[in-house]
């Protein structure tokens, strides 16, 4: 691999399974089990890269499957993963596929999704690589823009030779004298002056608010056929009509600073080869890719309901998938063998066993979630780098108000939304969302007048907010 392949390589700098779990650790309280799990796979497909090829080929990715109630950390943890690999991942609910034959969507969309998402990765990269020389060239499209080139004596004499000649009783001067030619310099040599100056000025932000002309090219929406949209479709279409049909091109007035934006775009976009993205693209979600197969469990059918008959179908669609096979997509074959898929599910009224047996068997790896206990949202309220707390804090500081909760501030949370939880629908550390949002209501809305204040939340202050709802199991089930 080159220089440049290492960096847009998705495992590039493989992490230790304990470095994965630590990192995961930073954002996720507890589900050790699942953490360990996920973060073995994505140490496993690093060693398959080191095995010889031929070896490669026959060592496949030990697919997932996460149980548990929802919201305990299922989607967090895969999509956590993702960004620490920087590996494509997309994020699918079962529920949305219908069997071939059946209107709606087919299996094979969510591995040209992957795709998609992996050339945006890798473009991302590139732009990077180019980045220095299309800033080089924007600024000198700005200052072409802002200081115009004068016209030279040879561009005059080409628009007389164009044009008419000079009218009846006008005298033409021809040949010029060593004085014309400094006078021919003149123009040129000022106008280098004022472009370093400009330039100059352009450095410093003087000019951002300036007015410029600048051509934009619109690129057209997709195309609706059959109910379908074409970008969806194995052959690019789209790109056949684009290339067809005439660009469409406008001009507008706009900042330099909103130039600048434009203009970088065109350059990159000028400067990258699409044909080695899309190649590298492929390359990346075929051995690097994370499929995260939600709501799982929803496409086991029911004894009995002959409505259930597409859910079987989604699951036959599906195996091939897991399995391994050769998906057609608009910028070339994908293969599915090596990629990671992570299944998900709560499985309240089926079990896994409940699925197809071929399909069961592509999950060897099972993780049961824990549901959370009061524990557990004491640590979340505290621990993660993005814990709730500490995102209401940091909102309501832009109004100017220093928010903070007290110790028995947090356990009365928790204790609220375990007991929620509880006596309710069991939704896992969503309660928090929708316990903090009434908690701080008459806060978000009356701090804009507070302009300054200290607002220490307490535990009384939880129970006065709190309290009567959370005891009302009828109003529970509706404000939280």
């Amino acid at each position: 691999m080159t220089e440049n392949n290492l960096q847009s390589d998705p495992v590039a700098n493989p992490l230790k399974p304990s470095e994965i779990v630590l990192e995961l650790d930073r954002y996720i309280v507890g589900q050790s089990d699942a953490k360990r799990a996920v973060a073995i796979a994505i140490r496993n497909r690093w060693r398959r890269q080191q095995l010889p090829r031929e070896m490669q080929a026959e060592v496949t990715p030990k697919n997932i499957m996460m149980i548990g109630s929802t919201g305990v950390g299922k989607t967090e943890i895969a999509r956590r993963l993702a960004k620490l690999t920087n590996a494509p991942f997309i994020k699918v609910e079962a529920t949305k596929y219908t069997e071939v034959g059946y209107y709606g969507r087919d299996v094979e969309s969510m591995v040209r999704e992957l795709l998609d998402n992996s050339i945006a990765l890798v473009r991302d990269v590139e732009r990077e690589h180019v980045r220095s020389l299309a800033e080089t060239k924007t600024v000198e499209k700005i200052l072409d823009l802002l200081c115009p080139p004068p016209i030279s004596p040879s561009q005059s004499q080409t628009v007389l030779d164009d044009g008419e000649g000079p009218e009846d009783g006008e005298d033409m001067v021809v040949g010029t004298t060593g004085d014309d030619s400094q006078d021919a310099d003149a123009p040129q040599q000022s106008w280098k002056r004022t472009r370093d100056k400009m330039k100059v000025m352009l450095a410093d932000g003087k000019l951002e608010s300036r007015t410029v002309e600048v051509t934009v090219e619109h690129k057209s929406a997709p195309i609706m056929m059959g109910g379908m949209n074409i970008e969806q479709m194995d052959v690019d279409f789209q790109g056949m009509l684009e290339k067809i049909m005439p660009a469409n091109r406008t001009r507008r007035e706009v900042s330099v600073s909103e130039a600048r934006k434009i203009i970088f775009e065109q350059q990159c976009d000028a400067m990258l080869d699409e044909e080695k993205i899309n190649a590298r693209a492929i390359d990346i979600a075929q051995n690097y890719g994370i499929i995260f197969l939600d709501e799982i469990d929803k496409v086991v059918a029911s004894e009995g309901k002959s409505g259930d008959v597409s859910r079987q179908g989604v699951q036959r669609d599906l195996l091939p998938i897991v399995e391994g096979t050769t998906v057609q997509t608009k910028h070339g074959y994908i293969k599915t063998d090596h990629i990671l898929f992570v299944a998900a599910g709560a499985f309240h009224r089926n079990q896994p066993s409940d699925l197809m047996p071929e399909l069961q068997g592509r999950f060897p790896i099972r993780v049961e979630l824990n549901d959370l206990t009061k524990e557990d949202f004491v640590r979340i309220l505290t621990e993660p780098k993005n814990s709730l707390t500490r995102q209401y804090t940091e909102l309501l500081a832009t109004e100017g108000v220093a928010l903070g909760f007290t110790d028995d501030a947090i356990e009365e949370l928790a204790t609220v939304a375990c007991k929620v939880n509880e006596e309710t629908m069991n939704i896992g550390a969503r309660r928090l969302y929708t316990i903090l949002e009434r908690l701080l209501e008459d806060l978000s809305f009356e701090a804009p007048d507070m302009k300054v204040g200290n607002v220490s939340i307490t535990a009384a202050y939880v129970q006065q907010r709190l309290g009567n709802i959370a005891s009302d199991e009828d109003l529970s089930r509706y404000i939280l």
